[in-house]
């Protein structure tokens, strides 16, 4: 059905990364989550109600839950969308992420309160009846929720949206918990515990943790998460396709909300080229990330002595000192600084985020490994942290 109504109200449907698409895809997904929710609530509701069953009651709250989850989703696209302007020159893209956190904690309090009202229920129990009609309803409940769960999670990767995968999730979970309420309707007629209370507590339990994982999901790129690999990847073919570039570090990945990522990168250039044709080759590889990736790029260009005769052998002995110390070491901008008592090794060492070891006690590892194969070789190092989290 999204893709029929997508076909028939967005132009360019298939332009997934354009931003007014995008907007009008999260809109059409968040008006067609508050119809179905406000459907499934009334007639869980009214079966609830005739059953007397508290996890039926339950179930649909969460469903009127949800369609104020989507009436926020439909609200943060608005938002989202807003131009950039002075105050926020990098636009607003990240109201997606606040709204799927807030979606996060309305999904938590949902299945707080609905726990409570189950424990109440399994130690003051009240007879629940059930139906051919109530068992139907509970049925096409989860058949469409289920729909919602696929589409919303279908159409949050097209247009890379934490808000709509967070919706998918708690659909899914929308869909283990009317299971559970199908089988305690059912169960009821055959025993006399309180099987409705107990369902309606695991229904609240898988509400909560539903919650828990849409608020991970959302909490990780406001707090400013590593660029997935594939992506980087991507960056690394792009850029090593350009004949002159030697290698590429200090890559960083600014996200400020779908459709609106920065990143820079130092690129490796011979350093007796020609200045002039490298700057045109960088602004070419730039260019080419943003029309692949709709990524802006700004490239720093870092010149290498690519003709000392000694380079060879000196990479070679620094290439197993690091990996003999940690194979997770990495390195860039290797020069060599030749002195009439000694040589100096000026370079950057990569280690990841939160590494075990420090700056200074590192520096005097490959130091002393160093001078295993010459001695009087010294090292200038400064420790850089790989923010591509690859």
């Amino acid at each position: 059905m999204i893709s029929l109504l997508a076909r028939i109200f967005i132009k360019d449907y298939e332009k997934y990364q354009d931003t007014v698409v995008r907007r009008k895809y999260g809109t059409l997904c968040a008006i067609v989550g508050i119809i179905l929710n406000v459907i499934l609530f009334a007639i869980k509701y009214v079966a609830g109600t005739l059953s007397g069953s508290i996890a039926i009651i339950a179930d649909a709250m969460n469903s009127i839950s949800d369609a104020g989850s989507s009436l926020i989703t439909l609200v943060s696209f608005k938002l989202a969308g807003k131009k950039p302007d002075p105050t926020h020159p990098f636009g607003h893209g990240r109201i997606e992420y606040i709204a799927g956190l807030i979606v996060s904690f309305i999904i938590l309090y949902t299945g707080v309160t609905l726990l409570k009202d189950s424990v109440v229920k399994i130690f003051n129990p009240e007879p629940v009846e059930s139906s051919i009609l109530i068992i139907v309803i509970l049925i096409i409940s989860i058949l469409v929720k289920l729909y919602m769960s696929m589409y919303n999670r279908s159409t949050g990767k097209k247009i890379d949206s934490a808000t709509m995968t967070a919706t998918a999730t708690d659909s899914l979970s929308d869909v283990l918990s009317t299971a559970v309420v199908l089988i305690a309707t059912v169960l009821a007629n055959f025993t006399p515990l309180p099987v409705d209370g107990y369902c309606g507590a695991a229904v609240s339990l898988l509400v909560i943790y539903a919650g828990i994982s849409a608020a991970r999901e959302t909490v990780a790129p406001l707090l400013g998460m590593a660029p997935d690999k594939e992506l980087v990847d991507e960056i690394e073919e792009i850029v090593m396709s350009h004949e002159g570039i030697i290698g590429i570090h200090d890559l960083v990945v600014h996200d400020y909300g779908p459709g609106r990522r920065m990143l820079s990168l130092h690129a490796e250039v011979p350093g007796d080229g020609d200045i002039y044709k490298i700057h045109d080759m960088i602004d070419i590889v730039e260019a080419e990330i943003y029309y692949k990736l709709q990524i802006e790029a700004t490239i720093h260009m870092d010149p290498i002595d690519v003709n000392d005769p000694r380079r060879a052998h000196f990479l070679e002995v620094t290439e197993k000192i690091l990996h003999d110390i940690d194979p997770v070491l990495k390195y860039h901008d290797f020069r060599i600084v030749p002195g009439e008592t000694h040589t100096n090794l000026v370079y950057d060492v990569v280690v990841p985020a939160g590494y075990h070891t420090s700056d200074n006690e590192l520096r005097a590892k490959i130091q002393d490994e160093l001078f295993k194969y010459e001695k009087n070789v010294y090292v200038a190092i400064t420790v850089d942290t790989n923010y591509s989290g690859n």
